[in-house]
C-alpha cells in the first residue's frame, strides 16, 4: 500500500495537525491549482459556520429530547402497553433516519440546500409545538383517538424536519468552507460532532429529568423553544451563506444505469442499455467489458458517461457493507427502547432525589467524547507506529462484536434484576404519573452496557462515515451519506419487527417475552436473541469484507475549457474534477 493509500486509512474525523496541507481549486481556465489550507476558526468565516453549528446543537436537542422518554410518554400520557411504546419510538426514529434520503435529493433537484433546510425546520417546528398541546392537562379532558391521531402527525411531522435537516446541514455546513480546503472542512466536521453530542448531552440530563420529575407538558415545551431557535439562527447569516443551486440529483442515473444494466445482454434489451445501434450485427466485445455494467458506458456504445458508470458501480460495492450496519442499528436502537424499559424498573431514587430513566444515554455521550480524541490521537497512531494496520473495515468490525457485549451484558443485568427482585428486595418507584415495581439494584449497573455501545458507535458508526466518505466518489457523497443513514432507519423498522414477531410467537407458548410490564416477561431472552442475530451478522460481515477491496485515494486532475465545459454538470459550480474510483484501483485487503 503506497504512501497516500496509508494516510488515507488513518485520516481521522478530529483532524491532526500533521494532515496534507494543501487544496485544490480551479482556475477559470479549467487547471487545477493549490492553495494552502486553513482552520475555519482562521478563515473570516467563522461567524457564519456558528450559525449552521449551533443550528444543529439545537435541532439535536430538539430530537433527543423528544425521542429519549418517548417510550414513558406512550405508557404515561397515552397509556399504551409496552410493547406498543416501543414499537412507535423505533417507528418514529426509524422514519427520522430513513427520509435524508429524501431530504437530499429534493435539495439537489428541487430546492436547494438551504431552501430544504429552512422549509424542514418549519415543518420540524409545527411538529414538535403540536407535543405540549397533546401533552398539557385539560380539564374537559382530550383522551382517545384524537389524542392519538394529532401525535402521530406530530412525530410525522418532526420525522420529515429531522430527514430535510439531516441531509444537508452537514454538507451546507462545508460547502461554506470550500475555498478554504480540507483542513477547514475536517475541522468543520471534527465541531459538527462535537455539537452533536452536546445537545443531546443536554436532553438527556436536564430535559429528561423535567419530563419525568414534573411534567411532559414543560419537557416538550423546552424543545418547542430550542426549534424555534435553531429557525431564527439559521436566519441570521442568510445574506452571508454560500449557497448553490440544484444542479440535479446523481441518484437519477444510478437508478437508471442499475436498472437498465440489470437487463442482460440479450438482443431485446440493447436499447435499454442504450448501446448506439453498430452496423454490425454483433457487436465487437470490447476488452474494457468487466461487468454487465460496463456495457452501459460510452466508450462501449451506452449513453452513459464512463466515469458515471464507474460511480453507480463503486456505490454498489459499499452496499454489502452497508447492508450488515441493519442489525447493528437495531441493538444500537436498544439504548432508547428496551435498556429503558429496564432502567425504569431498576432503582432511580436516592433520598429525595430520581434519576431520570433515560440519564444513562450520557455514558454513550460520555463514551463518544471521550474515545473519538483518543482513538485518533493516541491509540490509531500509537498501532500505526508498531505495524498494525488496523484498517476501517476492521475498526467497523470490532464495533460490531462490542455492540453485542452490550446486549450479552444486558441480558445478565436482567436476569440479576429478576432474582433480586424474587428473593423479595423490590421497591415501588413512581416515574411521572406511573409506579413501577423495581428491582433494589442501582441503575448504575446499566453503564457497562452503555458505555460498550458508545464504544462501539466510535468504532462502527464513526468509521462508517469516514469509511462512507473515503469510498465515495466526490460527486455521489450525498448519495452515500443518504445510503448510510438510512440503514439507521431500517434498523429501526427491523426492531420494531422484531419486537411484533417475538411478542407474537412467544405468546403462543405462554408469556410474550415483552409484555405490558415487563417484570413478567422475558426481557433477556430478547437481549441473547439480539446478541445471536449480531453474532450472525458479524459472520456475515466477515465475509462481505473480506472480499471487498479498498478504492485508492480519488486525486485531482488537469483539465481543460472544454473539459469543464462537459463535465459542468457533473461537477457543480468549482469546476473541479476528480477521477472516478476504477474497478481494479483498489487495495486488495483479504485481511480486512
Amino acid at each position: 500500500m503506497d504512501s497516500e493509500s496509508d494516510r488515507s486509512e488513518h485520516t481521522p474525523l478530529v483532524g491532526r495537525k500533521n494532515v496534507d496541507r494543501r487544496h485544490h481549486a480551479s482556475t477559470s481556465s479549467g487547471v487545477v491549482t493549490a492553495v494552502e489550507d486553513v482552520s475555519f476558526w482562521k478563515s473570516g468565516r467563522a461567524s457564519v459556520v456558528l450559525c449552521i453549528l449551533f443550528t444543529e446543537l439545537c435541532e439535536r436537542l430538539t430530537f433527543y429530547s423528544i425521542s429519549a422518554n418517548l417510550v414513558l410518554f406512550c405508557t404515561s400520557v397515552l397509556k399504551v402497553d409496552s410493547a406498543t411504546a416501543l414499537t412507535i419510538s423505533l417507528a418514529f426514529t426509524g422514519t427520522s433516519f430513513f427520509l435524508p434520503l429524501f431530504g437530499g435529493y429534493i435539495a439537489d433537484t428541487i430546492a436547494g440546500r438551504f431552501n430544504t433546510i429552512y422549509g424542514s425546520a418549519l415543518l420540524y417546528l409545527v411538529g414538535t409545538a403540536l407535543l405540549p398541546a397533546i401533552s398539557y392537562e385539560y380539564e374537559q379532558g382530550f383522551e382517545g383517538p384524537a389524542k392519538l391521531a394529532y401525535f402521530a402527525i406530530a412525530l410525522f411531522l418532526v420525522a420529515i424536519g429531522t430527514g430535510g435537516i439531516k441531509a444537508n446541514v452537514g454538507p451546507f455546513g462545508a460547502q461554506q468552507l470550500e475555498e478554504f480546503g480540507e483542513g477547514a472542512i475536517r475541522s468543520f466536521f471534527n465541531w459538527f460532532y462535537w455539537f452533536i453530542n452536546v445537545g443531546s448531552g443536554i436532553s438527556f440530563s436536564l430535559v429528561v429529568y423535567i419530563q419525568q420529575n414534573y411534567n411532559f407538558f414543560y419537557g416538550f415545551l423546552i424543545p418547542t423553544v430550542t426549534i424555534l431557535l435553531a429557525n431564527l439562527l439559521f436566519l441570521l447569516k442568510r445574506r452571508e451563506y454560500i449557497n448553490h443551486p440544484p444542479e440535479g440529483s446523481a441518484l437519477t442515473n444510478i437508478v437508471k444505469i442499475t436498472a437498465t444494466s440489470t437487463c442482460g445482454r440479450c438482443c431485446c434489451c440493447r436499447c435499454c442499455l442504450g448501446r448506439r445501434e453498430r452496423r454490425n450485427s454483433d457487436p465487437v466485445e470490447s476488452p474494457n467489458i468487466q461487468s454487465q455494467f460496463d456495457y452501459a458506458k460510452e466508450s462501449n456504445g451506452g449513453k452513459y458517461l464512463d466515469s458515471e458508470v464507474e460511480s453507480t458501480k463503486s456505490i454498489l460495492r459499499l452496499l454489502p457493507i452497508f447492508g450488515t450496519f441493519i442489525l447493528y442499528w437495531t441493538v444500537y436502537n436498544q439504548m432508547s427502547s428496551t435498556y429503558f424499559l429496564q432502567g425504569e424498573r431498576l432503582r432511580l431514587k436516592y433520598n429525595d432525589f430520581t434519576l431520570p430513566a433515560a440519564i444513562l444515554n450520557l455514558f454513550d455521550v460520555i463514551a463518544i467524547l471521550i474515545l473519538v480524541p483518543f482513538f485518533d490521537r493516541i491509540l490509531y497512531p500509537g498501532l500505526q507506529k508498531l505495524g498494525v494496520n488496523f484498517t476501517l473495515l476492521r475498526r467497523i468490525g470490532t464495533g460490531m462484536f462490542l455492540a453485542t457485549c452490550s446486549v450479552i451484558i444486558a441480558a445478565v443485568v436482567e436476569i440479576e434484576r429478576k432474582r433480586i427482585m424474587e428473593e423479595g428486595h423490590y421497591i415501588a418507584q413512581n416515574l411521572s404519573t406511573e409506579t413501577f415495581n423495581a428491582s433494589d439494584l442501582s441503575v448504575f449497573v446499566q453503564i457497562p452496557q452503555f458505555a460498550f455501545i458508545g464504544a462501539s458507535e466510535v468504532f462502527a458508526s464513526v468509521t462508517g462515515l469516514e469509511f462512507a466518505y473515503s469510498q465515495a466518489p466526490v460527486a455521489l457523497q450525498g448519495v452515500i451519506m443518504g445510503l448510510f443513514l438510512l440503514t439507521t432507519g431500517l434498523g429501526s423498522y427491523f426492531g420494531s419487527l422484531l419486537v411484533l414477531i417475538v411478542n407474537s410467537i412467544s405468546g403462543m407458548y405462554g408469556t410474550p417475552w415483552l409484555p405490558d410490564d415487563p417484570n413478567e416477561g422475558h426481557l433477556e431472552y430478547f437481549f441473547f436473541l439480539l446478541a445471536l442475530l449480531m453474532g450472525i451478522n458479524i459472520v456475515i460481515y466477515l465475509v462481505v469484507s473480506n472480499s471487498y477491496e479498498y478504492v485508492k485515494p480519488t486525486t485531482y486532475i488537469e483539465f481543460d475549457a472544454d473539459d469543464a465545459a462537459n463535465y459542468s454538470g457533473e461537477q457543480g459550480h468549482s469546476g473541479r474534477r476528480k477521477q472516478p474510483p476504477r474497478a481494479d484501483g483498489g487495495t486488495s485487503e483479504s485481511e480486512i
